[in-house]
């Protein structure tokens, strides 16, 4: 047998073996969950999935974070100041943070972390030879010299615990973009001596410290005993010896081992099993809370269905797509109640605001008013535009792919009762994704998963400085009025002032339907029943620092 798979086994079944001494006075703490998505890597440089978020975030540390409020809070940070102009921020950092005891270092012991460890690890995802995905956090925003050059001061080493970013123009959200995995802290002498080999030989500051990855199998984390962090009780944390991560794609059957307790946690369930948790009212059923805990939250997630408005990308100058009151028709011919209630249990919430979802701070369904289920209107609109009952209309193709097949049937026949024909083309996940990211269909199914918490982050979708596939406008919407209030709103520091101009936005977006916002997601998470002190947010972040397993007695 392969060394290498030797010793993974062997450290798994020493690990399993402790955990099972349930008798034992000093039983070992293992967290066990499955993640469905493929983990790629453990550099937070490449965090781009919840796979990899999710590990790297037991791992290592940031500036910031965000607590279950999605509040910015300090983490290695103690404390921050934004200048008054909002283009100058100046970290403090705690003292004695260290990094995890690894061969990169000398003797093997982890050293501590400065200021000049933030500038290495920004620096870092900037550099183009990183090919990091997360470079889009700083890119258009940190300050740049005459030449339009990254500046070498933009990130700067006031003394060892002083660390500053520098830039071009203020940008609110940006500390809460601080707390993504892209933002996190490593050491320059782990990448010297792992190069790209570092996605898997990490090196944190987090409560997990690596122990063995096979790929497509297990991942196994230890506990950090040397973590930097102490409960309030001045209790060292984490509380948990290990965790271990299993890969099973199919979801099926991670529920299946959830329900024989071969898994502490699940996130996330398909439709077969969310018929034994939830009843017709989205209510968890009590047969199931008595041997489980469900969790049961608002999700980050606006699910919706794309129209592409570019004229230029359209054979027929006149098509019903480049019509606002077309795109208005098909909105309102759609009963998201229904579609809620019916495909769904009632998980999630009927999208007839706009495009910001439910949970993000400035979200007001008084203010942004989206479509209610009236085929009447429909109706009326059609006629308007020059299709009475639909006639004369071609048949609409919608693309999506497997995993929204159902839905879009659903879609296909709600329409139909004001006249419109729809066809449904299905793709695999890449191909779509590239179809729609490069304008080759003009209808399309869409979802966005918030990167942070601002309502920005949705209504930059909309900006006609984004076009995909280079930006995430892929509708290629253009509005003068909307483009003009988000770039103020770039420059409005007050959030009360700021989340006005973000509704006014979102009421254009409802008003020219570049969209069909559907629902706004909800989230189960599944936890045995001796799991404690799990947080939940509408992030859906895993963090298991403060997990902890419930004494028997």
């Amino acid at each position: 047998m392969n060394l290498r798979i030797y010793s993974f086994f062997i450290a798994i079944s020493l690990l399993l073996f402790a955990c099972e001494k349930n008798e034992e006075k000093h039983e070992k703490k293992i967290f066990r969950y499955n993640q469905a998505e493929g983990l790629s890597s453990l550099d937070p440089a490449f965090a781009r999935n919840l796979a990899n978020m999710w590990a790297t975030n037991q791992i290592y540390n940031g500036l910031v974070e965000l607590d279950k409020e999605l509040k910015v809070v300090p983490c290695i940070a103690k404390s921050w100041t934004i200048s008054e102009d909002g283009k100058v921020y100046t970290f403090k950092l705690n003292k004695g943070v260290k990094f995890h005891d690894s061969p990169v270092f000398k003797d093997g012991k982890g050293r501590e972390v400065t200021a000049m460890d933030f500038v290495y690890s920004f620096k870092r995802i900037l550099n183009p030879s990183t090919s990091s995905p997360g470079a889009w956090v700083f890119n258009d925003k940190i300050l740049r010299d005459r030449h339009d050059l990254i500046s070498d001061t933009c990130f700067k080493v006031i003394d060892n615990y002083t660390f500053r970013i520098y830039l071009k123009d203020a940008y609110p959200p940006f500390l809460q973009m601080l707390s993504m995995p892209y933002c996190f802290v490593i050491p320059l002498e782990a990448i010297l001596k792992y190069n790209k080999d570092f996605r898997v030989h990490p090196v944190g500051t987090g409560p997990f410290k690596f122990k063995i990855w096979e790929e497509g199998s297990t991942l196994i984390l230890q506990k950090n005993e040397k973590y930097w962090r102490q409960d309030e009780n001045g209790k060292q944390l984490p509380y948990l010896d290990a965790i271990q991560i299993s890969f099973l794609s199919d979801k099926n059957m991670s529920f299946l081992k959830f329900k024989k307790k071969k898994l502490d946690f699940i996130s996330g369930i398909d439709e077969s099993s969310r018929e034994q948790i939830l009843d017709n009212q989205g209510r968890v059923k009590k047969s199931f809370e008595d041997l489980f805990k469900v969790q049961k939250l608002l999700y980050l997630n606006t699910e919706y269905i794309g129209f592409q408005t570019d004229p230029s990308l359209y054979k027929d100058k006149k098509h019903p797509f480049l019509d606002k009151r077309v795109r208005k028709a098909l909105n309102y011919a759609i009963n998201r109640e229904e579609l809620v209630s019916y495909l769904r249990n009632n998980l999630g919430i009927p999208g007839t605001s706009g495009m910001v979802p439910y949970p993000m701070p400035s979200f007001d369904k008084n203010e942004v008013k989206g479509y209610d289920y009236d085929i009447e209107k429909a109706l009326t609109l059609l006629a308007e535009a020059g299709y009475p009952g639909g006639r004369g209309l071609p048949e609409f193709e919608l693309y999506t792919n497997t995993e929204y097949k159902e839905i879009s049937e659903y879609l296909q026949k709600q329409w139909s009762k004001i006249g419109v024909k729809t066809s449904i083309q299905i793709n695999q996940a890449s191909t779509f994704i590239e179809m729609v990211n490069n304008g080759r269909v003009h209808f399309f199914r869409g979802s966005w998963v918030g990167d942070y918490p601002d309502a920005e982050n949705y209504l930059s979708l909309f900006y006609s400085k984004n076009f995909a596939p280079s930006g995430p406008n892929k509708t290629h919407f253009v509005n003068k009025e909307f483009d003009k209030l988000y770039e103020k709103s770039q420059k409005v520091q007050n959030e009360g002032e700021r989340f006005r101009i973000y509704r006014k936005m979102d009421q254009i977006i409802m008003d020219e339907s570049p969209v069909i916002v559907l629902y706004y997601d909800e989230l189960i998470r599944l936890m045995q029943k001796k799991v404690k002190g799990l947080e939940a947010n509408s992030m859906n972040m895993l963090k298991l620092e403060r997990v902890d397993f419930v004494e028997k007695h």
